[in-house]
């Protein structure tokens, strides 16, 4: 199989580098140290400075090159590799090969399509929100979950995981859309994790440790 690289997809939405779910809170932190800046002086204004900064690099999202290749598996998040094991797809109600990918605060923070194919179902947990570093986070945890089937019929769930100090999990897809791998499908902010369940033959491409970013990044092959 070859493996190349094609030109960074259109997004189905104008989307900057700056993600549109950052909007509001760079906006916010912004003003507020201009603000602090004008009233107070730089000496007050530089740590709410900084938490601008902070805001404007958790919400980059800048645009990424999708390998090309069939039955290949993209990252669907930015992070570190935590888990490659055998276990319950609970959605599917199949075993499947897990991959999951925890993503830390200063990781981008978008989610992107694993697989060509279309949305059959997606499902959303309340739950938790301890650390989503640990193993009982997937089980545990608010959590969001997008049943993908690719064209060839094989099934692949990416969940989204809601972590420590991560409070909101938002999805734009629904039953019926149809994706490119690579297509941003949603946003987890401040900190989570994402699992990717995949038929129990796929061949995995990473290693516990490795650091992926979404798209970019083959996890597995199907």
């Amino acid at each position: 199989m070859c493996i190349g690289m094609a030109p960074p997809r259109k997004a189905p939405w104008p989307h900057p580098v700056i993600a549109r779910e950052g909007w509001p809170f760079l906006a916010i932190s912004v003003v507020a140290a201009l603000a602090v800046t004008l009233l107070a002086g730089w000496a007050w204004a530089t740590p709410v400075w900084v938490i601008a900064l902070f805001v404007l690099q958790f919400f980059r999202d800048p645009a990424r090159i999708v390998p090309i290749g069939e039955g290949l598996v993209s990252s669907p998040a930015d992070g570190r590799i935590v888990a490659i094991e055998r276990t319950e797809d609970t959605w599917l109600k199949r075993e499947a090969l897990k991959i999951s990918v925890f993503m830390n605060v200063f990781n981008v923070h978008s989610n992107r399509a694993p697989v060509d194919g279309i949305v059959r179902q997606r499902w959303y947990n309340p739950g938790k929100f301890v650390n989503a570093d640990l193993d009982k986070a997937s089980l545990e945890n608010e959590r969001n979950a997008v049943w993908f089937q690719t064209t060839d019929g094989k099934d692949v769930t990416s969940v989204q995981v809601a972590g420590l100090i991560a409070r909101r999990i938002l999805c734009y897809v629904e039953p019926g859309d149809r994706l490119q791998r690579g297509d941003r499908y949603g946003f987890i902010r401040f900190g989570s994790r994402v699992d990717v369940y995949l038929p129990v033959d796929a061949q995995p491409r990473v290693a516990l440790g490795d650091k992926v970013r979404a798209a970019s990044d083959v996890l597995a092959k199907l």
